[in-house]
């Protein structure tokens, strides 16, 4: 299991994960767009949204550091924009986190299957804290 670090951003997440590559000397990985998902109906992607950056990551000095802008619609709150993801390959133990982590605190989205991972979950704590909960292979 990892805790990792997810920073949001509104709109210039390219520009400040080429920033931090270059600060910190870490190879620049494939960035994916909205524009890049699977479309759903029940989201619809506009066109000022299909360029913006839906997930990178950075390997700094042996963290994963993921990045992401925050789509059209969705709050944005400069200083709030940090959660921390635990990564797994036990799904029970993904279950089992967080539904301790849930007590008290909000579900952004519950655990389900996504196209990235078999199973996936975002909460905030009782206590303000970001934690997303996701499969790995």
């Amino acid at each position: 299991m990892a805790i990792n670090v997810y920073v949001n951003f509104k709109g210039n997440c390219r520009e400040a994960v080429e920033f931090y590559a270059e600060a910190f000397g870490a190879e620049k990985q494939k960035i994916m767009t909205f524009g890049e998902v699977p479309s759903n109906p029940e989201f619809p992607v506009s066109e000022e949204t299909k360029n913006l950056v839906m997930h990178t990551f950075l390997n700094i000095k042996g963290s994963k550091f993921m990045f992401s802008d925050v789509p059209e619609g969705m709050p944005f709150t400069a200083g709030n924009n940090i959660s921390l993801v635990i990564t797994s390959k036990d799904v029970d133990e993904i279950k089992a986190i967080f539904n301790k982590l849930k007590v008290g605190g909000t579900i952004h989205m519950d655990l389900q299957e996504t196209f990235w991972s078999k199973c996936y979950g975002f909460i905030i704590d009782k206590f303000g804290i970001g934690w997303q909960l996701s499969h790995e292979d």
